[in-house]
């Protein structure tokens, strides 16, 4: 049972691993728009494998609430950001842009940008007998 439960463990070490490796940044902390015009909101991302990317929206003393999310070109957006928000995700610089057309006041919050990775490799479930 010991072989067992240090194989576990090294498959739990080996995923977290890779997984510890996953990041986004977003570099501009405070930015600035003018009414009626658009801005771009910078996020990059490292990943090994498939990111599913996020954006968020956290006005003064709220939550942070979900807008948009993409995997390659597909993902969905919440309807109160569907007409004026808008992201795609760049493989090449790995980047996810934010872009906001007809900027208003109402749109001043803090944007979070997030990942999260989408394993696509099968795993063996070990029984012991």
């Amino acid at each position: 049972m010991t072989h067992w439960i240090q194989k576990i463990i090294i498959v739990f070490i080996y995923v977290w691993g890779i997984e510890s490796q996953d990041n986004v940044e977003q570099n501009i902390r405070v930015q600035t728009a003018y009414e009626s015009g658009a801005v771009i909101i910078n996020c990059t991302y490292q990943t090994q494998i498939s990111p599913t990317l996020f954006w968020y929206q956290q006005k003064a003393n709220g939550v942070p609430k979900y807008m948009l999310n993409r995997v390659g070109k597909s993902g969905d957006e919440d309807k109160e950001f569907k007409d004026r928000f808008n992201a795609h995700i760049d493989t090449s610089s790995k980047s996810f842009p934010l872009m906001i057309q007809d900027v208003s006041v109402s749109n001043s919050a803090v944007y979070y940008c997030a990942l999260t990775t989408t394993v696509t490799q099968t795993h063996s479930i070990l029984i012991q007998k």
